[in-house]
């Protein structure tokens, strides 16, 4: 476990797994007795968790990481990224092992994930202790939509430190979501789920306590609400052809804290996402990239066309 003195900037929670990485040949897949994959099936480390952390670290941010792993392969190998990236973490033993996905990647850079639900225990709870001593020494505190975030979220509003989260996919009506929509100051979604994603938007702000909300719109940019005012984002274009859009939401939010965290208005915030997020899809699903700090801030003062 990783001492309490090395805590930076920002501090993630929760989301640290691995997946396992399979293209496709389209999305939905039509059923067949098998498929020969010759692209390969290969499982790396990185799930939201660790990508908004890998994303914090590669814009030059101090970032310390807290989640449960178990000690097996896969908590080895999200180890090992952490240590390759110098991010600071802290495991907490999960004797149910360490949480794995499957991606389906289509040839758009489309993906269906599968996610393994039995690698957590209902009672996994973080220690309220080291909340706060984690908590104390943060500007920032991002916390993932896996269990046991939900839990951690009134310690973490009792110490006054601001927080943000990312909601994913959420229709807007599922009951889980809602502690994280609310608790939270800053609040990311995808709107692929939401028919008026102006509508979820105000209302998440008029019934928590977030005074921004980002909803990511794929190729159509996204949607800002900061201060009662929804402002339309626009895409940013990928430097490269884009093979895979897994991790993009949360190099979105990486790079839009670390806006805020510099003290930029929330539409250079949102900006900066924007051009994190399609740097991501540029980057195959086997490996763990992140823009850096210089790429962003000179790709954020080109003209735009």
């Amino acid at each position: 476990m990783t001492a309490a003195t090395d805590i930076g900037e920002v501090l993630v929670l929760g989301g640290a797994g691995v997946d396992t990485i399979v293209r496709v040949p389209e999305l939905p897949l039509p059923y067949a007795d098998s498929y020969m994959i010759d692209s390969g099936i290969r499982t790396r480390a990185g799930q939201t968790g660790d990508f908004v952390a890998l994303g914090l670290a590669a814009l030059g941010l101090r970032t310390h990481h807290l989640d449960f792993l178990g000690d097996d392969p896969e908590g080895d190998l999200v180890r090992a990224l952490h240590r390759e990236h110098g991010i600071a973490l802290t495991a907490l033993p999960q004797p149910a092992g360490t949480k794995r996905a499957v991606n389906l990647v289509g040839p758009d850079g489309r993906r269906l994930s599968l996610y393994d639900t039995t690698r957590a225990h209902p009672g996994d709870r973080f220690p309220e202790a080291t909340l706060r001593a984690l908590a104390a020494t943060s500007r920032h505190v991002h916390v993932t939509i896996t269990q046991p975030g939900a839990h951690a979220l009134p310690v973490l509003r009792e110490t006054g430190v601001p927080l943000s989260t990312d909601l994913h996919d959420w229709d807007g009506e599922n009951p889980y979501h809602e502690p994280f929509a609310y608790a939270a100051d800053i609040v990311f979604l995808s709107a692929a789920a939401l028919a008026d994603p102006e509508r979820t938007m105000r209302r998440i702000a008029e019934r928590g306590r977030a005074g921004t909300v980002v909803a990511t719109a794929g190729a159509e940019g996204a949607y800002l609400l900061a201060d009662g005012a929804l402002t339309r984002i626009p895409t940013a274009e990928p430097p490269a052809p884009v093979v895979d859009s897994n991790g993009a939401g949360d190099a979105f939010a990486a790079a839009f804290l670390y806006g805020r965290l510099a003290g930029e208005p929330p539409e250079r915030c949102a900006r900066y996402g924007a051009i994190a997020g399609a740097h991501a899809c540029t980057v195959p699903a086997d490996r763990a990239d992140a823009i850096d700090r210089e790429e962003l801030l000179r790709r954020a003062t080109a003209p735009t066309l």
